[in-house]
């Protein structure tokens, strides 16, 4: 098998679903017509059976490929470099469209030929619903037919194709200046032929999504030390985005692993609660204000069906939906063998009680940043901390989202104050009706039973969770919400902690950051992980928030920033992970991650000032 490595691939988009494109010019992950949807083409989870759409030089002896997004915009160019002359794919899914016009939910692979003449070759095999359902195959003059139980597919090309079992290839030569434009789309049910894509219209959907990127990101309010990346940041959250309902999918892809071999592998084609919160702060931070006020009202109705003893899911389907399955798919090798292979997630249904206090945090600053928000979101915000009041103090399955059983997790712990804490400043600041004393009772006894339970007197740190001696770099965002002031001697003590090497019981590896200790926590989980490259965000603003008092902190702060800025792949994207060889692991790209650069980026950037 030839599995490319997770960080060799790019992502296009139209905010209804996403496609992973390799290096080499495969389309090796796409789910259509939504994020969520089964996937189209899965061969980034199984070499041999998941399908592909591939367009590459025929003959790939002495061939440099690269990739690269065009400047501001969510285009990919991924180009050949030969000695018969220079070749490139730009690939991008229309956006800004109404459904109907052309364009609308396709997929274009432009191929052009700058020097030279070059020979391409083109495969689409498609495997529909995760390689589980077959297909007829229908092959026209003007490109090819595919029919699933559920779903067809129409391939527009301008060059001929054969079948071959259940794919279609072909090639063709293209000389100076020349183009080619495949489009693959929803054809329904019936028989009619699509419309297809000609070169003319193909450069004109081309330049719109340019320009349609282009004037989105106008909007980035963020002009310091590391634009370019936050602008790429921003466009990568954008395109996670589920445009039909406000949602925000925390990746795009499911079971890409944390360990190659291992169990470790999620679905993460799902809003959760607290990634989304999360960023929903990081674009407000940079002015995209539409963006949070959409998720804001996703979020409303999520508010409007609540559990029936009151809480919220930790995470929702894209269109709301609470039913989450989790099921194994065993006819997929999975990611160079990592098995196996889950679509669906059932951690859905674990007690996380942080997710309140990401939530309320969100809200909080909304309110401020944003648009005020409405007396029926607040009555349904109420009934929450109400919940939040009669159950902080039940153990839990924490942000990890842990198999091992429930725990006092400090963090879990630390969020509920925050979701008392931020409900009380939102009363106030809009005199909202609200059982004050009650809550300003609750929110001292969190207080007070953290800083007793969650510190732990021997390791001189703040813990994992109660009676443990694990650090767990969650703890990290204690001054971050203000539970602690950046000075205080116990966040100092634990940062040092923190800070050490895992050798030395710490959680810092050359600047890079382990969420916890796999070998002292029991996770319910066998295998290995790589660094968090959220924690590490982490770390460099606890840092900067240190740095204020302390000018050592705020230059490590920098450092460990600009260290992490490296392992970001060729076109600006990260994984979840982090692997110990600098290879990117987990499902990718990870929305927490970008949104943790965007906020290390403005918070470091305002610290160091002007002259920094």
């Amino acid at each position: 098998m030839n599995y490319q490595p997770i960080e060799n691939y790019g992502m296009i988009g139209n905010m209804h679903t996403a496609a992973l494109v390799g290096l080499n010019g495969s389309v090796d992950w796409m789910c259509f017509p939504h994020f969520d949807s089964p996937s189209v083409f899965c061969a980034i989870l199984d070499d041999d059976k998941g399908g592909r759409f591939r367009i590459a030089p025929a003959s790939e002896e002495s061939v440099i490929y690269k990739q690269f997004y065009w400047p501001d915009t969510n285009v990919l160019i991924t180009r050949f470099l030969s000695p018969d002359g220079v070749g490139e794919v730009s690939d991008f899914m229309p956006v800004g469209l109404s459904e109907g016009e052309p364009g609308y939910h396709t997929l274009i692979r432009k191929v052009h030929v700058a020097r030279g003449s070059m020979r391409f070759r083109v495969e689409c095999h498609p495997a529909f619903n995760y390689a589980r359902d077959s297909h007829t195959i229908t092959v026209f003059p003007e490109g090819v037919r595919f029919d699933s139980s559920k779903l067809s597919l129409w391939l527009s090309s301008p060059v001929p194709l054969v079948q071959q079992g259940n794919r279609v290839t072909g090639e063709f030569t293209l000389d100076p200046g020349q183009t080619a434009i495949f489009a693959l789309h929803d054809c329904g049910s019936d028989w009619e032929r699509p419309q297809q894509h000609p070169e003319q219209q193909g450069e004109e959907l081309f330049r719109q999504t340019i320009e349609y990127w282009r004037r989105w990101l106008s909007h980035c309010t963020y002009t310091g030390r590391w634009r370019e990346v936050v602008n790429r940041s921003a466009l990568a959250l954008k395109l996670l985005t589920f445009e039909p309902t406000g949602a925000i999918v925390a990746a795009p892809t499911s079971s890409l692993p944390e360990g190659i071999g291992g169990e470790r592998n999620w679905d993460y084609r799902f809003t959760w609660i607290r990634d989304a919160a999360f960023t929903l702060y990081g674009l407000l931070r940079i002015g995209f204000t539409d963006e949070a006020s959409r998720f804001m009202g996703w979020l409303e109705d999520r508010c409007r069906d609540l559990n029936s003893d009151g809480s919220l899911q930790i995470m929702y389907a894209l269109d709301g939906s609470k039913n989450i399955t989790e099921t194994t798919l065993d006819h997929l090798d999975g990611y160079k063998g990592s098995r196996p292979v889950r679509i669906g997630n059932r951690a859905a249904v674990q007690l996380q009680l942080d997710i309140y206090g990401e939530l309320m945090d969100s809200v909080y600053l909304y309110n401020k940043y944003g648009t005020p928000i409405s007396y029926d979101l607040w009555r349904h915000l109420r009934q929450l901390i109400n919940w939040v009041c009669d159950n902080w103090q039940r153990p839990d399955e924490g942000i990890w989202e842990v198999r091992g059983g429930r725990q006092q997790f400090t963090y879990s712990k630390l969020m509920c104050w925050v979701a008392v804490d931020r409900a009380l400043r939102l009363a106030d600041k809009r005199s909202f009706p609200a059982d004050r004393e009650r809550w300003l009772s609750v929110r001292d006894e969190i207080y007070e039973e953290v800083m007793s339970k969650g510190w732990n007197q021997d390791r001189q740190a703040f813990v994992q969770h109660y009676g443990s001696e694990s650090l767990d770099a969650s703890n990290l965002l204690m001054p971050l919400v203000f539970f602690l002031s950046p000075n205080d001697p116990r966040m100092m003590k634990t940062l040092d902690a923190i800070l050490k090497s895992p050798e030395e019981g710490g959680l810092v590896a050359d600047s890079l950051v382990y969420r916890y200790n796999i070998y002292e926590t029991e996770d319910g989980l066998a295998g290995e992980e790589g660094t968090f490259n959220i924690c590490t965000f982490w770390l460099v603003e606890a840092l900067t928030r240190a740095g204020r008092h302390d000018p050592k902190y705020l230059r490590q702060a920098r450092y460990m920033f600009e260290q992490i800025l490296g392992y970001a792949n060729h076109v600006g994207l990260y994984a979840e992970e982090t692997g110990t060889r600098g290879e990117a692991l987990g499902n990718f790209p990870q929305a927490l991650t970008h949104l943790g650069l965007i906020s290390a980026a403005f918070n470091l950037d305002r610290a160091l000032g002007k002259k920094g």
